[in-house]
């Protein structure tokens, strides 16, 4: 394959823009920059002091439980924190175990997704019903395994339903979760109280 001549039109091209550059020196390209020496800091600063020793007996329990300490807040703890929604005579009356529900629906052997579709329609059809106070039956779960190096809560539903009984649709109905009594179910269920009907 033979080479291209040059044009004469673009040899003028070439030769406008050599025209105004400069040569370029390869050698200060290519040389490294001196680097400047690090200065060091006029003040020095202080090694971290040394933490004082906690004294621990033999037989002492810990002050800090470390497998817990990795949780977050438990769903009875966040449950307890929660403001009382409802009349507070009625409330009291609940935690004793006094007020009988309306309705009740066991969660146990579903999934996920199967308890989430039956609560959401058990609610909703107990609050067009006019129906104030609900049981949700969800179960302990399962015991904790000494082996798992995880920490975890037990019981996936257990955990769950108090979470969508706050999102939407579910939300706007329930006025207040709380944990059972021991006679409805103890801490493997759930209080739910509705709002009215309008």
């Amino acid at each position: 394959m033979s080479k291209r001549r040059v044009r004469p039109d673009e040899l003028d091209l070439w030769r406008q823009v050599t025209k105004n550059t400069e040569r370029l020196d390869v050698r200060k390209v290519f040389q490294p920059k001196p680097t400047k020496p690090a200065q060091k800091p006029d003040v020095q600063p202080e090694p971290n002091p040394p933490q004082p020793l906690t004294r621990f007996e033999v037989g002492e329990r810990s002050r800090k439980r470390d497998s817990q300490a990795a949780l977050p807040p438990s769903i009875k703890d966040r449950l307890s924190t929660d403001p009382v929604q409802m009349d507070k005579k009625a409330f009291i009356r609940l935690k004793r175990g006094k007020l009988l529900p309306d309705a009740r629906l066991d969660l146990h052997g579903m999934t996920l997704d199967q308890a989430h579709g039956a609560l959401t329609g058990f609610i909703l059809r107990a609050q067009s019903r006019g129906h104030r106070l609900v049981l949700i039956i969800t179960g302990k779960g399962a015991r904790h395994d000494p082996h798992d190096p995880a920490p975890h809560r037990r019981g996936v539903l257990k955990q769950q339903v108090p979470m969508w009984l706050r999102m939407g649709p579910l939300g706007q109905v329930v006025m207040q979760i709380s944990e059972a009594h021991i006679r409805h179910g103890g801490t493997g269920a759930y209080y739910v109280y509705l709002r009215k009907n309008r």
